[in-house]
């Protein structure tokens, strides 16, 4: 009999050894994929072929098997089992094998009856000690077992960890199924009652099919991770081995290089940073051996033991342990204590996975002194310590230079990039605005030509248009620069303040479209009705004409461009807002149409071209380019100059600080009699870009006085006392204008140094200050008719505000200058500028003082005299409604008599802050006319403020204004 067995277990053992070469060659093949020259092997035909040959070395792997099984073997008596302690035990503690072989398809299956021999056999093995499974042993084997002791493998109550055990063998099922071994009342059976033919090894003949590598794409192994309970009652005797430690095995590393950096990279990983994670002391290890230096000497009797007692499952085993013994060898580790059971483990974790680099903190966990290894592997530079350390570090400083050389490539080719992506953005951007550019100048160019064409047309039927029925589109744009406009405060009120262009319906033939800024409400409207119908009802009496009423409110419209809404904030012109609403551009269009119409404007902007292109009607306005020219400061003095009218001593054109000193000092020299020197900003107006500083503050001004009234009133023109003055006076002026110089209006700038700045970059003139203490400023209106002619449409006496030199009303008619005098002069102004093709409305302010020889002015020559305000305000009035205001007014008997033609009118500009307004007061002569208007002024100032609530306003410098004036009237007629 025993020679049978030993036949039986060298049988087994050459069919195992034909599987496991069987397992390396595929294994082998599985690593080659082209040849030398590139043509792909044929893996699939070998792979066949081994296939055939282990599918019928498995066929006789199954028949040696079933042989064994149907034997009766002869049992060792129960009472030789405590001597015999070499027979070995094996209880199959599979459970933590993974099932990771992919499973062939085409290999044929079991019949009904091998699943359930299979089954019944499998059951055999696991637990043959079951009082069930007895019964079946004896009933079909004829054996007999003896009752013994169960052994219990529970430590305590709480601690019964019941396992499985997980037997596969490919002779019972070839499809690669796991069987279950049905769990008894108690899972610690004895192995050693097992039939002696039934030893662990005949389970490992044949390697399950399904631990090969499909061919047909199933899951990977490195998808599955497994998870081991740790048990620490379990114990290895003989070839048993149950496990001791818990691991947590992440999936085989991808990465299969060894450099340093790769390895330092999860060293995070290398330290178990739970208790269930950390390998249990090599002390209670059933097999434990050392590693000195990366190397195991194989006769250890340690190392022995723990060969022999895992030599099934050695292939496996020695793989984990060649990485192990490269992973301390690459990091010069002096000493490794290793448990046997825990390497084990790991081995079966890794399945096939051992084609790729094992995770390092898997193969530290299964030292003893994991602590000291791991501290020892994280120590920076112990790579370059141990097995190719030097060929590891010229690798490292190879890789880091290659990789700085093409990092630094790569940073300078992103920056190339980069700085191509913003010169090829920036070309493209400049060529749009280059076509835009030039889209625009060819724009601007032939709306030019067209308004000249239309101008001459318009110069060519303008008697002709006057004597017919005309529409007049006004457009009160001010086209101030944008820097000028930008800081304007309530720039459309400005723009509205001219909403009396609405009287030219007076005029029978004339039907008025006034283009308004702001929208005005429903009352404010119906006033101007009401206003203007009165007026007609009162030419009704006078000319007896019945149709002039019923048609006057049907002469006149107000409209808003819708822009306005757009652009709240921008500050922008009125004519650049109605370029930008084409809906009130068609409307326009739909009034003027088959009518003679044309355009009156504000200050030109080159806005209003596009407007009158897009309306087709000519501007009765110069063109915007010498409009600008001339309606600066030293345009203006030009425009004198050419006109042969007297101005003050000055010089225009001024853009730089020495041509400031140098003009200043020599203007000074030359008019020594002047106390007081002004500068004027060229684009500035109504008082905002004035500075004045006097002469008396110059420590050599004395001097220079007592010389001059030495040597005579004519020695200002010597060119010796020039000579000598000049040099005094480029000394003192820098210091004498930094210190003395002072804006007019501090609100706009407050210093003369904010002053400067801006008058520099502008330009400017310097004038000289009218020798008089009582200075009166004077407009006139002209009409520069396009066919030639000068007609002077009004002319007043301006009344100023807080600044002296702002004017925010007039007294009408002028009485300043004698009439023919202002004649003559407005006549040769207006021929001038014609001369320089300017046409249309222009005012022209004048300076007036009396004569300090007679002490005169000249006498009035008119039956109607009015005091016109245009630019009062209150902040209280916002209080108010308009309808309430004037309400108040009539209470306080403010209105205008239709029939007796005097009394006080008011022009509304805004219709939501109600904070500014016009008035006019008409008497039939100036003294009552400033009387009225004084009084207006008080009554409603004394209505809208409280005593706790004054407000902002002007109403006192203008009632003091007023006051000086009536003084100085009654002055003239004494």
């Amino acid at each position: 009999m025993s020679e049978t067995l030993n036949d039986e277990d060298k049988m087994g053992a050459v069919l195992f050894q034909v599987q496991e070469d069987l397992r390396k060659l595929k294994c082998s093949l599985e690593k080659i994929t082209t040849n030398e020259r590139g043509n792909t092997l044929d893996i699939q035909a070998l792979d066949a072929a081994i296939g055939k040959t282990e599918s019928i070395i498995r066929k006789h792997a199954e028949d040696h098997l079933k042989t064994v099984t149907k034997q009766v073997l002869v049992l060792p008596r129960i009472e030789d089992l405590e001597k015999n302690k070499q027979i070995p035990k094996w209880i199959p503690a599979l459970k933590s094998v993974p099932d990771v072989r992919p499973q062939r398809e085409d290999l044929p299956g079991p019949s009904p009856g091998e699943k359930h021999k299979s089954a019944l056999t499998m059951r055999l093995l696991c637990n043959p000690t079951h009082p069930h499974n007895r019964a079946i042993l004896h009933q079909k084997f004829g054996i007999s077992l003896p009752d013994v002791n169960k052994r219990s493998i529970n430590a305590g109550k709480h601690q019964r960890v019941p396992t499985r055990s997980v037997v596969t063998l490919p002779a019972i099922e070839p499809k690669g199924r796991r069987s279950l071994a049905t769990p008894g009342e108690d899972m610690g059976t004895d192995t050693s009652f097992l039939p002696a033919s039934i030893h662990p090894k005949a389970a490992s003949l044949h390697p399950r099919e399904d631990s090969y590598p499909s061919k047909t794409g199933s899951r990977s192994r490195s998808n599955k991770q497994l998870k081991w309970e740790k048990d620490p009652r379990s114990t290895c005797k003989g070839s048993e081995c149950t496990p001791l430690c818990t691991t947590k095995t992440p999936p085989p590393s991808a990465s299969t290089s060894e450099d340093h950096e790769g390895i330092m990279q999860g060293a995070n990983d290398l330290i178990p940073k739970s208790p269930q994670n950390s390998p249990v002391d090599v002390n209670i290890s059933k097999y434990p051996f050392t590693i000195i230096k990366g190397q195991i000497n194989p006769l250890a009797a340690d190392f022995c033991h723990f060969k022999q007692s895992f030599s099934l499952c050695w292939s496996s085993v020695l793989d984990a342990l060649e990485a192990l013994k490269k992973l301390l060898r690459d990091f010069a580790v002096p000493l490794a204590k290793v448990s046997g059971e825990c390497l084990v483990e790991f081995s079966h974790s890794l399945g096939t996975g051992w084609r790729k680099a094992p995770p390092v903190s898997g193969l530290l966990s299964v030292l003893g002194n994991w602590e000291e290894v791991s501290e020892l592997v994280l120590r920076p530079g112990q790579r370059y310590k141990g097995e190719g350390g030097m060929e590891a570090a010229a690798i490292h400083i190879q890789s880091c230079w290659r990789r700085y050389l093409s990092r630094t490539a790569y940073l300078s080719h992103c920056r190339n990039k980069w700085a191509e992506g913003i010169i090829a953005v920036s070309w493209l951007m400049y060529s749009q605005k280059i076509r835009v550019r030039k889209a625009l100048q060819a724009r601007r160019v032939r709306q030019l030509e067209n308004h000249r064409s239309r101008a001459q047309h318009l110069a060519a039927d303008w008697k002709h248009i006057q004597s017919s029925k005309r529409t007049i589109i006004h457009i009160p744009s001010l086209g101030y620069p944008q820097r000028q406009r930008r800081h304007l405060r309530g720039l459309d009120i400005l723009q509205n303040v001219q909403i009396g262009r609405l009287c030219d319906i007076r005029d029978e033939n004339v039907e008025v479209i006034y283009v308004c800024p702001r929208h005005l409400g429903e009352n404010i409207l119906d006033y101007y009705a009401s206003l203007l119908k009165c007026d007609e009802e009162t030419n009704e009496e006078d000319t007896g004409s019945a149709e002039a009423s019923s048609l006057s409110i049907r002469r006149f419209i107000i409209l808003t461009p819708e822009a306005v809404d757009y652009f709240p904030t921008r500050n922008m012109c009125l004519s650049t807002l109605l370029k930008y609403s084409p809906r009130t551009l068609k409307r326009i269009r739909n009034l003027i149409q088959g009518k003679h119409a044309y355009i009156v404007g504000g200050v030109a902007h080159v806005d209003d071209l596009a407007v009158a292109d897009e309306l087709g009607v000519p501007i009765l306005a110069p063109e915007p380019a010498v409009s600008e020219l001339y309606s600066t400061k030293s345009g203006g003095r030009r425009i004198f100059a050419g006109a042969e009218v007297d101005v003050p001593p000055g010089q225009g054109d001024i853009y730089s600080l020495n041509q400031l000193h140098e003009t200043l000092a020599r203007l000074m020299t030359e008019n020594i009699d002047v106390q007081r020197w002004l500068f004027k900003m060229d684009s500035e107006h109504g008082g905002r870009g004035t500075a004045s500083c006097d002469v008396c503050h110059l420590s050599c001004y004395k001097g220079v006085l007592q010389e001059s009234h030495r040597y005579g009133p004519e020695s200002g023109t010597t060119e010796w006392i020039q000579e000598s003055v000049l040099p005094r006076y480029l000394d003192e002026i820098p210091e004498w204008l930094s210190r003395y110089a002072q804006p007019v209006k501090t609100s706009c700038y407050s210093t003369w140094a904010c002053f400067l700045e801006t008058f520099l970059r502008q330009g400017g003139v310097v004038e000289a200050y009218p020798p008089s203490d009582c200075v009166t400023c004077l407009t006139v209106d002209l009409l520069l008719k396009p066919g030639g002619g000068v007609t002077m449409l009004s002319c007043g006496d301006q009344l100023h505000g807080s600044c002296q030199l702002e004017a925010i009303g007039s007294t009408v008619p002028q009485t300043s200058v004698q009439p023919q005098t202002l004649q003559s002069i407005c006549m040769r102004v207006g021929q001038a500028c014609l001369q320089h093709l300017i046409v249309g409305y222009v005012s022209v302010d004048l300076a007036t003082f009396l004569n300090p020889d007679t002490m005169e002015q000249k006498p009035p020559v008119v039956p109607r005299y009015a005091v016109i305000g245009s630019h009062l305000f209150h902040s209280n009035l916002s209080m108010l409604y308009h309808n309430v205001f004037l309400m108040v007014c009539k209470a306080h008997g403010i209105g205008f008599n239709m029939k007796r033609k005097q009394g006080t009118i008011f022009a509304v500009y805004d219709g939501s802050e109600r904070c500014r307004m016009g008035m006019i007061a008409v008497s039939e002569d100036l003294q009552g006319a400033l009387v009225t208007f004084a009084r207006n002024l008080s009554v409603i100032h004394q209505e809208i403020s409280p005593s706790n609530m004054q407000g902002e306003t002007n109403f006192k410098y203008l009632i003091k204004e007023v006051e000086d004036v009536l003084q100085m009237t009654v002055q003239n007629k004494m």
